[in-house]
């Protein structure tokens, strides 16, 4: 056998023995992949209908502060830092009072200085009007000691008024904070000079972190189902598998336009949370509940295929998958009401897959 001859043999043994081989290899390797299919049995149970929103913690009206002077100064005392708590009438800053102390001082003396005046003029006030009932006066003098008498009261009544003012001022170098709460932000530092001219520079900000609320941010195609009162679960990112409770406390008038939505802002007032710290600007993610029945035939949502204006699942029937149509009627976040078509204990696929 020439080496030609040797070649073509070798090759017709290589692609004999791959052909035997391929109808010989075990079936499911030749054999394309048969998709998963995913199931799920039809129950009774109770639905919720309920409207899904996204929403933001913000502090109540009056639960954010920001802490402020009425005076220009020199920062002489910050002793709170951010993330303290603080209480109502807590100290949380204190200006340079020298050149207040010194005015109320002041003050002080020019009232010290006008009460005798004052018991001067009411003394020759009183004489006079003796002498003048005893002929030894004329009238005039006893009017000019009225005159100088209220003169005298009136600066006395001025001194006070200053005195007082002074004693306002002076308080203003004392900052104390108006509400309990933590400390969110800090604007200032010791030996930093402030001015109040034209504003009252912010010194601090305060947030009582147990008067939150959530604006949820409800889309106009739902806004109509929702009132004031209507129980409301949310969960926030932070703590995620957690629901917090609230209620609809308002709903306002006025739309907001998001990327071309037109959603409502409803208010949700929280119930009170001991184990959570839920802080302001958190995300929201809402459920309110609008609806409830009890012992519905209940599917999957996912099961639900909408084509060419009709709904239908794929049933299981003797171990083959039929296209059953079926009416829905409510929705929830991830059940559907069944109407018509299925009944419980009946098996269905998610995401069906086409066959073909």
């Amino acid at each position: 056998m020439t080496a030609k001859h040797k070649g073509l043999f070798i090759l017709m043994v290589v692609v004999l023995l791959g052909v035997t081989g391929f109808y010989t290899w075990p079936g499911e390797l030749r054999q394309p992949a048969q998709p998963v299919r995913q199931t799920a049995r039809i129950t009774l149970d109770t639905l919720q209908e309920t409207v899904i929103a996204t929403g933001v913690i913000r502090p109540v009206v009056g639960a954010e502060v920001n802490v402020g002077s009425r005076i220009s100064g020199t920062v002489v005392n910050l002793p709170v830092e951010i993330g303290d708590r603080v209480r109502a009438g807590q100290l949380l800053a204190e200006l340079d009072s020298t050149a207040l102390l010194v005015a109320v001082d002041q003050m002080r003396a020019d009232v010290a200085l006008a009460m005798p005046r004052v018991a001067l003029a009411e003394s020759i006030l009183s004489r006079r009007r003796n002498l003048a009932e005893d002929g030894l006066a004329a009238v005039e003098d006893v009017d000019t000691a009225v005159r100088d008498l209220a003169v005298a009261q009136a600066q006395l009544e001025s001194s006070r008024a200053r005195l007082r003012a002074a004693e306002i001022n002076l308080s203003y170098t004392r900052i104390t904070a108006p509400i309990d709460g933590v400390i969110a932000q800090v604007s200032t530092r010791e030996g930093e000079t402030v001015a109040a001219d034209f504003s009252a520079p912010t010194f601090v900000t305060i947030v009582d972190l147990d008067r939150l609320e959530v604006l949820a941010y409800v889309d106009e195609t739902d806004i109509g189902r929702v009132s004031v009162g209507q129980t409301v679960l949310f969960t926030v990112d932070t703590y995620p598998g957690i629901e917090f409770a609230a209620m609809v406390s308002a709903i306002q008038p006025k739309a907001e336009l998001q990327d071309s939505v037109v959603n409502y802002v409803v208010r949700l007032q929280l119930e009170p949370v001991e184990a959570f710290v839920l802080r302001p600007e958190m995300t929201a993610h809402v459920r309110l509940v609008v609806a409830q029945r009890q012992q519905v035939v209940m599917a999957p949502r996912s099961a639900v295929v909408r084509r060419n204006g009709r709904q239908y699942v794929m049933r299981e029937q003797a171990g083959d998958w039929l296209e059953q149509e079926i009416t829905t009627g409510w929705r929830s976040a991830d059940a559907i009401e069944i109407l018509s078509g299925l009944k419980a204990g009946d098996i269905v696929q998610l995401n069906p897959i086409q066959e073909n």
